[in-house]
């Protein structure tokens, strides 16, 4: 398996109240597979996804990379696993407007280290994967939504990550771009051996992978 949860739960405590999330998930993903997770607003999609991919602490229970607890590492080697291992994406592109293009992409690399020869290039080849390799030099705001997202999608996996996790893609774009948006991410998926965690809202997209997941209730079921 190259990722797994075990009794993994997420409470939120206040001095008046305590919100529980989910609890005593337990979830195993093998390598290559696609998956979808849905359930309604609330039910804890994203929480699940940020812990997941090491963006927040459980209350309770372990997430295991490659049979590793990631939570066991200090915050730098946390970082670096984020870094090299995950790529995410998200419903709000949460692209830096005052860069280009290939400025966003390059992102990742420059900030593991590597020169700007190297980060410029891979930027521009998983641009031209993409479909963009005629919009290189324009910045966020000069992008359509569209665009914007297969930018979001090229920097999530220039660095050649081994699993994507995505919150709802496609979720803040028109249907017929959507479904776009979404193909590509199955291709890509495909073409480099990825696994591949999405939550979605769309039960149309969500049958089109391996598996499906459903949150509901503080409870986890395979559909």
């Amino acid at each position: 398996m190259i990722i797994e949860t075990k009794s993994l739960s997420k409470i939120y405590r206040t001095p008046a109240s305590e919100v529980v999330v989910f609890e005593d998930v337990n979830l195993a993903v093998s390598k290559g597979r696609l998956i979808a997770v849905i359930g309604p607003s609330g039910a804890g999609k994203s929480t699940l996804l940020h812990l997941l991919g090491g963006l927040d602490e459980p209350t309770r229970g372990t997430v295991l990379f490659k049979g590793s607890d990631i939570f066991r590492m200090g915050s730098t080697d946390l970082a670096k696993f984020r870094n090299r291992h995950v790529g995410f994406v998200f419903q709000f592109h949460h692209l830096l407007p005052e860069f280009t293009a290939v400025e966003n992409v390059m992102m990742p690399q420059l900030i593991r280290g590597l020169g700007k020869d190297v980060t410029e290039s891979g930027a521009k080849g998983i641009l031209d994967r993409v479909g963009l390799s005629h919009r290189l030099d324009h910045k966020v705001g000069e992008l359509s939504g569209g665009e914007q997202q297969r930018v979001a999608i090229a920097r999530a996996l220039v660095g050649g990550p081994e699993l994507l996790l995505a919150d709802e893609p496609t979720g803040n774009l028109d249907h017929r771009t959507g479904e776009t948006i979404f193909g590509m991410i199955r291709e890509l998926h495909a073409e480099k051996e990825l696994t591949s965690v999405i939550v979605t809202h769309n039960d149309r997209l969500a049958v089109q992978c391996d598996e499906v997941w459903q949150l509901d209730a503080g409870t986890f079921r395979r559909e």
